[in-house]
């Protein structure tokens, strides 16, 4: 995994899938996965076409506030973070380099909710990207740094 540095990393773990449910719809897919260390479970809403995923995969998973390397803060003009006039992938080369030159999906979104876990010992954390669902439960010592914010979600195989 590359180096967050600073504040830019939030949340990072290696999970295996253990269900994958792709009844609802075509190109999207929920899949539930366990943390190697079985204290952190995750549910994600991903599309099967960019990123087809199956039970038994292990998945690298990480949330950051920035997709710069050094983990600060771009510029508009011509830093890691969207601007209006670049998309967060320069699709022509010759770009900067940023964390999502790393993963294998990218996302970006907002943590928009956090609950009580069901044992009042752990924390569920809520992240919309566009639609695009996703569910963290685990340990509150884990799930500490993350808070309601734009964040990114870095995932590869």
């Amino acid at each position: 995994m590359a180096n967050l540095a600073g504040d830019a990393q939030l949340f990072e773990d290696t999970f295996t899938i253990t269900d994958v449910d792709q009844s609802k719809y075509d190109r999207v897919a929920r899949l539930t996965a366990q943390s190697t260390d079985n204290q952190t479970m995750l549910q994600l809403d991903y599309n099967t076409e960019l990123f087809p995923c199956f039970r038994g995969e292990t998945l690298q998973v990480a949330l950051a506030t920035s997709l710069a390397l050094d983990g600060g803060a771009s510029s508009s003009n011509g830093g890691a973070e969207p601007s209006r006039e670049r998309g967060w992938k320069d699709v022509k080369g010759g770009g900067e380099s940023t964390l999502a030159d790393l993963y294998d999906y990218v996302c970006h979104g907002k943590i928009y909710k956090f609950e009580d876990g069901t044992d009042g010992q752990t924390i569920r954390a809520y992240i919309s990207f566009g639609g695009l669902l996703m569910m963290l439960e685990g340990p509150y010592k884990k799930l500490t740094p993350l808070r309601v914010d734009n964040t990114y979600l870095l995932v590869k195989k």
